[in-house]
């Protein structure tokens, strides 16, 4: 490239900088506070029974934030990297702007994302999320997660974020069934591969439809709107026209949204297992399900135990505790005879508790964990059921199964918004400590031209349509594949080149991402194993 163009550092020389910088301290400091009284409200009427629980409960907390943190490093820095690199607003202020959209995004996201990321993982260690395997697989998974991003973030790398977390819970998944599952005995499932071939069909398909769909409305913006100003690149550190620059802020706030509603919902789904594992009595059942609710849960209950009761061809419910039938059905995916009736009689263990409690706020600390462990594995054996078309129910008995799952997630998939909080706090933080090396690899390292307007606004405007579709599917993508797949999309559509270099270690990483995290997860599953 002939031109050298500098990418400001954000010093606070300027009086939009040290106020951006001001609202974002306040804002902080007002969102830690509201974090920390909603925790210890949630936990005061039953807190943790020990220190040592206090303890892995806040190193726990820890690591899931700081993996949340490092995201910022990657992902929300390609929301802000072309209103930085364009000069567009100061990085302060966009890192500010940036964060208040991701806020939003987190907050009005629906969870799928969250609970769709967590269904990878083997159903017994979420059951035993409170035990040492529980932990050993969250500290696992997140530690791994997080060497591999700090290490590509130290290189200037855009890897993904959610490549490396999907990774790393595909490397939990395999070495506890290579190690013969948490208990030591019995079948144990590993991987949830048709889950887990969903996600990687979004993670693979997703940076190429950045690619093709980038470069076609590039060449689509130079057919209809002829204006040479759009496609050059910025001019020294001067802003661009205020129109240009208000496409760019509006794309840059698309994708901030769009991000925080899909990549923050990954950490939640992680942090509402470490709640549950640690304080089960105050997250393991959402108590703001209203009185009336109840209500239709037993109707839906008792609607589900008709609608299995159709198939089990008359078998009686296997005698005594009817849990490890089901639970082998989860972890093999075989039906057997004990399977339907079993499922059944679990069904009415779970609808008679919510019946005598009459509400789930009503329900006694001791018993919400193993109420929540019921609810999970019901819910799980419809799941696979439905996938394996096992029972051959007809229209109406589907209908009603998922309207019963529908109330076991209503009872048991919940969010509450001081998490929400906490991880749009995390992914703020880190955009505005490790913004620069990834602004200048999507600005100037992937093409062998600086990034102009156009181009940049073509790869955020399909960046945030892309993610924000992938959203409303509850599967996640990476908004650093897309972002940086983009712009070499509108590179080569512009027929400007792409610096090979650049691309290869683009393509190294992509490629390195999940073996490694595969392979770092699982060797620090088994390490936690022998520890815990």
């Amino acid at each position: 490239m002939s031109d050298v163009i500098t990418v400001p550092g954000g010093r606070l020389g300027s009086w939009p900088a040290r106020l951006a910088l001001a609202l974002f301290v306040a804002i902080l400091g007002l969102g830690i506070a509201y974090i920390g009284l909603q925790l210890l409200r949630d936990l005061a009427p039953s807190p943790p029974a020990s220190l040592l629980a206090w303890l892995l409960l806040g190193v726990a907390l820890l690591i899931a934030l700081g993996f949340e943190f490092v995201n910022g490093f990657h992902d929300t820095a390609n929301a802000v990297a072309t209103v930085i690199y364009t000069h567009s607003l100061p990085p302060n202020v966009a890192v500010l702007w940036s964060g208040t959209w991701n806020f939003l995004g987190v907050l009005l996201s629906s969870g799928a994302v969250a609970f769709a990321v967590v269904s990878l993982l083997p159903v017994e260690l979420i059951l035993q999320v409170g035990s040492s395997a529980g932990f050993a697989m969250v500290f696992a998974l997140l530690i791994a997660a997080i060497i591999w991003n700090l290490g590509t973030w130290y290189l200037g790398l855009p890897a993904s974020s959610s490549h490396t977390l999907i990774g790393s819970i595909i490397g939990v998944g395999l070495m506890n069934q290579l190690m013969g599952g948490a208990a030591g005995a019995g079948a144990t499932s590993g991987v949830d591969w048709g889950q887990a071939a969903e996600v990687g069909k979004s993670l693979l398909f997703s940076p190429l439809v950045g690619f093709a769909a980038a470069g076609i409305l590039l060449l689509l913006a130079k057919g209809l709107i002829p204006l040479p100003a759009l496609y050059r690149p910025p001019d020294g550190p001067l802003p661009p026209p205020w129109w240009i620059r208000g496409v760019l802020i509006l794309t840059c706030t698309g994708v901030s949204f769009a991000h925080g509603s899909n990549d923050g919902q990954k950490g939640m789904g992680l942090i509402m297992l470490i709640l549950i594992g640690t304080v089960p009595t105050a997250y393991a059942l959402n108590r703001a399900v209203s009185d009336d609710r109840v209500q239709i849960f037993l109707a839906a209950s008792t609607a589900a135990e008709t609608a299995l009761g159709h198939y089990d061809q008359g078998a009686p419910p296997p005698p005594g505790d009817p849990r490890p039938a089901v639970s082998a059905f989860v972890a093999t995916r075989h039906l057997e005879p004990a399977t339907l009736p079993a499922t059944v009689a679990l069904i009415g263990v779970i609808a008679k508790e919510v019946a005598d409690y009459k509400s789930l706020a009503a329900v006694p600390p001791a018993v919400t964990g193993n109420m929540r462990n019921d609810m999970y594995l019901v819910g799980e054996a419809l799941r696979w059921m439905g996938r394996l078309g096992q029972p051959a129910a007809s229209a109406s008995d589907r209908v009603a199964l998922a309207a019963y799952r529908a109330e076991l997630d209503n009872a048991t998939r919940f969010i509450p918004t001081w998490v929400k909080v906490a991880v749009a706090i995390a992914l703020g933080l880190g955009t505005l400590i490790g913004w620069q090396r990834i602004v200048l690899t999507v600005g100037s390292k992937i093409g062998k031209t600086h990034l102009t307007y156009a181009q940049g606004a073509s790869a955020e405007l399909v960046a945030m349509t892309t993610i924000a579709a992938a959203d409303s599917f509850g599967l996640p993508v990476s908004t650093t594949q897309v972002v940086s797949s983009g712009v070499a999309g509108t590179m080569a559509a512009n027929r400007s080149g792409l610096q090979w270099g650049t691309v290869r270690n683009l393509l190294m990483a992509w490629l390195l991402t999940l073996p490694i995290s595969i392979a770092l997860a699982g060797l620090l599953f088994l390490l936690f194993r022998r520890v815990f």
